[in-house]
This record gives structure tokens, sequence and C-alpha cells, in this order.
């Protein structure tokens, strides 16, 4: 049985042996001859693609400021994040949906905001009343705290009593503007209450009518 010599001096010892095959064998269809050296793993194949990897970290510290980032990175993040912030909060004061909270969206809570801003409600001087109501209890004079306190206790009847009342007349108009919403009285008369105890200038959405405005 006779082997296949050289073809010449150039052929690489790769090549010798892919083409070493006796003459009386028959090479089996299909055959893919074999490349001559050991297929890379996939580990050391993405190694070469990603180039050399970054020594360890010394110290917690040089870990910390690798997990943070550059400096000027995280001003840029730092920046990015107040511009986010702050353009979320004029889209809000302007009762975007898309950045409302979820109890102040949609058409009906708007339409309650409306009708509650439309008007001058004494719900407005629950606040102040609050802080008055803590300043007399730390007056020394008796008179002082019995007269202040009985002023608060009336306010806060009338209050109470105006609260009702302006639920009942705010759900009364939202469900004759929105037959077809399901209109609870708890829920919108809570929500009447909380926006007209807030300080005009404070509320969130900002007002859309002027006090004394007709609200269709």
């Amino acid at each position: 049985m006779r082997f296949l010599r050289r073809n010449s001096a150039d052929t690489t010892d790769e090549q010798v042996d892919d083409d070493a095959v006796t003459v009386g064998e028959s090479v089996p269809k299909g055959h893919t001859p074999g490349k001559g050296r050991p297929t890379p793993k996939r580990r050391e194949a993405e190694g070469r693609k990603r180039g050399p990897v970054a020594p360890p970290p010394k110290t917690t510290r040089e870990a910390m400021r690798r997990a943070r980032g550059s400096k000027e990175e995280r001003k840029e993040l730092s920046a990015q994040r107040r511009e986010q912030r702050v353009e979320q909060r004029r889209r809000m004061a302007e009762g975007d949906d898309r950045y409302l909270m979820p109890r102040d969206r949609g058409p009906v809570k708007a339409y309650v905001r409306d009708l509650v801003d439309s008007r001058r409600n004494l719900l407005g001087l629950f606040m102040p009343l609050a802080i008055v109501v803590f300043v007399s209890l730390l007056a020394q004079s008796p008179m002082v705290q019995y007269y202040a306190t009985l002023i608060c206790l009336v306010m806060l009847v009338v209050m109470v009593a105006e609260a009702v009342l302006n639920g009942r007349r705010i759900l009364r108009k939202v469900r004759a503007k929105f037959p077809k919403e399901t209109v609870r009285g708890a829920s919108i008369g809570w929500y009447s209450f909380v926006r007209a105890t807030q300080l005009r200038k404070l509320r969130i959405p900002k007002p859309r009518v002027s006090p004394g405005d007709t609200v269709a």
C-alpha cells in the first residue's frame, strides 16, 4: 500500500496531515478535513474580541469609584435627573394626566377641581386655623387659650357644614355631567374636601379657573 508524498517544500505540516490518506481508501461523503488545531473555547474567543480585562480594584474605595463611574458622568447624570424632576413638576402643575398621581387623573377629577377652584371656601382657612390652635396652646394666659379654642371650635363646625354642602353640590353636578361614569359619593366628597382645604397657591395641579367663574 502506497502513501501520498509531499506536494512541495512549501506545503505546511497541517496540509500534509489533512492530505495524508491512503490510495485504497475512499473518503466518506460530507467529510470535513481537520483544522489541525483545537477549537478555541467560547470564553477565550470573547476575551479576544473584548480586549484585555482591567485589573481588579485594589481597595474598596476604588471599587466604589468604578461602580459609580467618573466624576463627569455623575455630574451629567445628576443634571439629567434634575431636569427630569423640574419637567415632571411643571407638567404636573399644568394638569397633564401622564404626570399626575392616580388620584388626580381623569376628566371627572379635573371637573371636580374646577368646581372647587371656582369658589372661595372657609375650608381654605383650615391650615391657618391649625396654626392658630397650636400657637394658642403655647400661650401662658388662660383667657387667650379659652377664646382661641372657642373660636377654633366654631370655625371647625362651620367648615364641616360647608364641606358637607359643598360635597353634595359637587357630586350632583358631576353625576349630571358624567352620567355614564361610575361616581362614588364618598370618593368625590373627600377629594373635593382635600382640595378645598389647601391654600390656593399650593394646589397641584394649579387652578385653571378664577373664583367667581362659571364652570359648565
